[in-house]
């Protein structure tokens, strides 16, 4: 790769000869006298991170797309000069002279009122963010608790709420909590305490330390200074998120209640207990413990449940409760015999099934006329196939009215589309029945049986 201006290294025409030396693309990068290249190498650059896992943290980011920082470089711009981009983050990380550009601030609306603030550093910063995890996180995930499920690798939301549903029909309470805006209040002292308990590697805990300050930017030019806090959206976030957590609450469970079992995915939660007053007593205790870290328990997420089925009949204010998407309460089961029991087991929580339809009415399927069944079938059968993937592991029945919905905008889309269904929608649904026998493959949810003739 070549780099450009400053970081460029000095080599001029007098220094060079026909040898040429490989750039981290495998083309020629820049020339100089192979007997002097590597001596180069140790006397310029003060920290050892190869041009290779750049290259390699790049395709990371390329793959998680995202929009862009600060400068508005999308990933496009920054790809139309790769090489030069590329360098020019290799250098200054390598070289300890690299500083990252201020973070994009969008406020993002909460369900329950209020906005959260994302951070999206630009595309240069994401890569130079990724190279450092891809050196810090080996580090630290083996110290990690089997308990602990978000952002990790080889793991999943599925395999946390598959646990806990099975802990919950061994035991009668939940604990569930959630962490008040972790990613915004996070003590950058405490936290830089942890980063250094796990890494001696100097560029690392130096580049951390400076991404932990980078300034926000809102959509109207203000700065905010920031003094605690990781930005939710960082490429780095999660897993200094789940290092803070590991010290907070994971080996704290492990010291202090080895006996109960818990799940933790980021800053969401369960502890499960073998009654109420005991469930009193380590919400008592988590808070207290929050505390001492500068960190909080969010009151109106945080409740304890009475996990209520057929052999628990006591009465209780709270016998349900929200994780990942998922609402955990009773409801009729079926055992492998074919008898119908009360079972204490997780669906697709209602606002998961609202958000479904709202961004289903956002993507106005049904004013498309310009396409045909099968563009339509292109577009949407990945975003359907996410859904019906994640929320349909468990009872996967419930998800049925919503995907009744799709069909519903499918049959307004005939209408629109055919001038013999604009106002009969009955022959409307009948002739995509008839397609979804045909082919039902097309959409992921008639592969399901769900077709539009057979709505009522």
């Amino acid at each position: 790769m070549r780099g450009t201006g400053a970081d460029d290294p000095v080599v001029t025409k007098k220094a060079v000869n026909a040898v040429g030396v490989k750039g981290i693309n495998g083309s020629v990068a820049f020339r100089k006298q192979p007997s002097d290249w590597e001596d180069w190498m140790k006397t310029t650059k003060s920290f050892d991170i190869t041009q290779e896992v750049v290259r390699e943290a790049w395709g990371r980011v390329k793959s998680n797309k995202g929009s862009a920082g600060v400068d508005a470089e999308t990933i496009e711009k920054f790809e139309a000069k790769l090489e030069q981009n590329l360098y020019k983050i290799w250098n200054r990380m390598s070289s300890g002279a690299y500083f990252p550009p201020p973070v994009r601030a969008v406020g993002i609306p909460k369900k329950t009122g209020g906005e959260r603030i994302l951070g999206i550093p630009t595309v240069g910063d994401r890569v130079a963010q990724m190279v450092a995890k891809m050196y810090f996180e080996p580090c630290v995930e083996p110290h990690f608790d089997a308990d602990s499920y978000g952002y990790r690798p080889n793991k999943s939301a599925i395999e946390a709420v598959r646990v806990t549903r099975e802990r919950c029909w061994r035991n009668d309470w939940v604990l569930e909590f959630d962490i008040k805006k972790l990613f915004d209040t996070v003590d950058h002292e405490l936290l830089m305490k942890v980063v250094k308990r796990h890494t001696d590697n100097k560029w690392i805990v130096l580049y951390v330390e400076r991404w932990l300050k980078a300034p926000f930017i809102r959509e109207d030019g203000t700065q905010i200074e920031r003094t605690q806090g990781t930005p939710q959206g960082g490429v780095i976030s999660p897993v200094l998120a789940n290092l803070i957590l590991h010290y907070v609450f994971d080996k704290w469970m492990r010291r202090e209640f080895p006996y109960l079992p818990f799940c933790r995915y980021a800053d969401d939660g369960v502890i499960h207990c073998k009654s109420e007053r005991q469930a009193k007593y380590v919400y008592h205790m988590l808070v207290q413990r929050m505390k001492a870290w500068k960190l909080e328990i969010h009151p109106d997420k945080t409740r304890i449940v009475y996990c209520k089925d057929q052999n628990r009949l006591g009465e209780y204010e709270n016998i349900s409760f929200d994780f990942l998407g998922f609402t955990f309460r009773p409801r009729l089961s079926k055992n492998q015999w074919g008898k119908i029991f009360v079972n204490f087991t997780p669906a697709v929580s209602n606002d998961a099934l609202k958000a479904i339809r709202a961004k289903a009415r956002k993507s106005k399927m049904n004013l498309r006329c310009d396409k045909t069944l099968k563009d339509l079938s292109d577009f949407f059968n990945p975003i359907l196939r996410g859904w019906v993937n994640y929320y349909g592991n468990f009872c996967k029945s419930a998800m049925y009215p919503t995907l009744v919905h799709i069909n519903r905008r499918l049959v307004k889309w005939a209408m629109r589309k055919h001038k013999r269904f604009r106002k009969n929608p009955k022959a409307a649904r009948h002739w995509l029945g008839e397609i979804a026998r045909r082919e039902p493959k097309l959409f992921v949810h008639w592969q399901m049986g769900i077709y539009p003739a057979l709505e009522s």
